[in-house]
């Protein structure tokens, strides 16, 4: 009896042994040990566009070569921007290239007029703008000058009016077109001369050296003309004005003068040898501002430029003929 109780409590005791312990739910550590997505590489922000009255600095630029290309004097430029160092420009730098009273002038209406409200310190009301009142109506009665259909009765004797082109008795004409204008006759122009040769805000410029003309204006491969000549002759101020820019800050041009015109006009001189005038100073039309030369270049010759609002514009419809 005793042998049959420990044979069974031994076979229960390996019963429980074998049970096979339940599976591990392996799901969340599946989820753990996932790979990630790659992390999304950040995009370099674009370059800051330029607003109106803007110009964002690129590579190689210099605040010489901006005022030229804007039309402005680098004085002002610097003084619009509190640029104290001309050399710390940096790419896409943002810089006011007009006056801030020009810049006032240009900015855009804004859909209404704040003004200032009693209720709390710094309160600003908008207040919409005024719409124009719209046009009084045509009062009843009053007469009116659209001709106005009429619709007759049908009859024998209406119907033969209408047939013959006649008008019926009541019905209103239209007035008679008036004659076509007869055409001016076309204006005689010089033989060779283009129709948007002349500027009507022209000044008038001279020839500023003597010499074969090298190279005409073909933008942007040449933004002006090239005039050859010997070292050491006299380059001279095509137009009276005002020197706002004498130097060598400029790539490609060597020593440069600029002269500043009436009607937002510009002359560049570049390639001198020697420079005779000082930023600031006043010159007329003919006098002698530089010596030509081959500064930057590979022979001696006047680089010539006309610019208008900061932009080139082919000085052969400026210049006086020969």
């Amino acid at each position: 009896m005793k042998t049959a109780v420990i044979l069974i409590f031994v076979l229960a005791i390996a019963g429980c042994a074998s049970r096979v312990p339940a599976p591990v739910d392996e799901r969340r550590g599946a989820a753990a040990t996932a790979p990630r997505p790659p992390a999304t590489q950040a995009v370099p922000a674009p370059p800051p566009a330029a607003r109106r009255g803007e110009y964002v600095v690129k590579r190689g630029d210099t605040l010489y070569s901006i005022a030229l290309e804007q039309g402005v004097d680098y004085r002002e430029l610097a003084r619009w921007n509190r640029i104290d160092d001309p050399s710390k420009l940096r790419v896409g730098q943002p810089l006011r290239v007009i006056s801030p009273e020009a810049q006032a002038a240009v900015a855009p209406p804004t859909a209404g007029v704040a003004v200032g409200a009693a209720r709390g310190a710094g309160a600003v009301e908008a207040r919409p703008l005024e719409r124009p009142a719209p046009p009084p109506a045509v009062p009843e009665g009053a007469m009116k000058t659209a001709p106005k259909a009429v619709r007759l009765p049908y009859s024998e004797q209406n119907l033969a009016l209408l047939s013959r082109g006649e008008p019926a008795p009541g019905a209103v004409q239209k007035p008679p077109a008036p004659p076509a204008p007869a055409p001016l006759p076309e204006t005689q122009k010089p033989e060779g001369v283009r129709p948007e040769a002349r500027d009507p805000e022209a000044i008038d410029f001279v020839w500023p050296a003597r010499g074969r003309l090298l190279a005409g204006f073909s933008e942007p491969s040449n933004k002006g003309i090239d005039i050859a000549g010997k070292t050491g002759d006299a380059v001279v101020a095509a137009a009276a004005g005002r020197v706002i820019y004498t130097g060598s800050g400029i790539r490609g041009l060597g020593k440069l003068i600029v002269i500043r015109h009436d009607n937002n006009f510009q002359s560049v001189y570049a390639h001198n040898r020697e420079i005779l005038v000082k930023e600031g100073q006043s010159v007329t039309r003919g006098q002698k501002i530089a010596e030509l030369g081959d500064s930057d270049a590979e022979a001696p010759k006047l680089h010539f430029e006309i610019r208008k609002s900061g932009k080139p514009v082919d000085p052969a419809r400026y210049l006086p003929p020969g």
